[in-house]
């Protein structure tokens, strides 16, 4: 069985994988989940933030080599840590995340999307250093597939995204491209455009890449369903 690690996307911390985990380990599997610098319980202020201290977070959680799987922004910090210790990395799982093209960064690779859903919910702090999302369209664009009670769950744990990770390119080399990945596609995608992860993925190998039809939460609207593709993926 393999050993899985759960990194978060933007605004999100580890508390967003809670019914995954326990599907995981179910199917026998080993699960960490983490918090990225200054999310969920980590109390590092997010006007020091990088993406560097990002993939430094998930390059401290590998006591033993893994599969990596990053949601969303989760896209970035994975890269970058496969890059800097591929022998740590067994396979990269995006989960409807961003990966890095040459040279952008995430907030450059959004702004290449075809339309820009994300955009009009984000709420910049006082600092401009940091952004949330209005809490009166996050239902909407990130858990209207969701159980019953999801919303309330989350939206209390939702927290300021830091601008300095995205704001920073993740420069790739051979490195990187020795580890094995695989793409979850999310069809019903409020956040990032399904024609976009189309798009990043065209060239990818057919049977690296997966399709749920739920949207961007698919930890809450299908665990189950995520955890077996999950298992699936492992197996490949």
């Amino acid at each position: 069985m393999a050993n899985f690690l759960l990194v978060h996307g933007a605004a999100h911390g580890a508390w967003c994988w809670r019914d995954v985990i326990p599907a995981l380990e179910r199917l026998g599997h080993t699960v960490q989940a983490i918090d990225l610098p200054s999310h969920g319980n980590d109390t590092t202020p997010y006007t020091e933030v990088t993406l560097d201290l990002y993939a430094d977070a998930v390059l401290g959680a590998l006591d033993a080599p893994a599969i990596v799987v990053g949601h969303s922004m989760g896209g970035y910090p994975i890269t970058l840590a496969a890059e800097r210790a591929p022998e740590k990395v067994q396979r990269l799982i995006y989960l409807c995340a961003y990966v890095p093209a040459p040279g952008l960064s995430l907030a450059q690779m959004r702004m290449e999307g075809p339309y820009q859903p994300l955009l009009p919910a984000i709420r910049m702090t006082e600092d401009r250093m940091g952004w949330t999302v209005d809490p009166d369209m996050a239902k909407d664009l990130f858990y209207h597939d969701c159980p019953d009670g999801t919303f309330d769950y989350a939206l209390p744990r939702l927290s300021i995204q830091a601008t300095a990770p995205t704001a920073q390119a993740a420069a790739t080399t051979d490195r990187y491209a020795s580890v094995p990945r695989s793409y979850v596609r999310c069809a019903n995608d409020r956040v990032i455009p399904p024609e976009y992860q189309i798009t990043m993925t065209e060239d990818w190998p057919a049977a690296d890449v997966f399709t749920m039809t739920c949207a961007h939460s698919p930890f809450f609207a299908d665990p189950e369903g995520l955890a077996r593709l999950l298992d699936t993926i492992s197996k490949g």
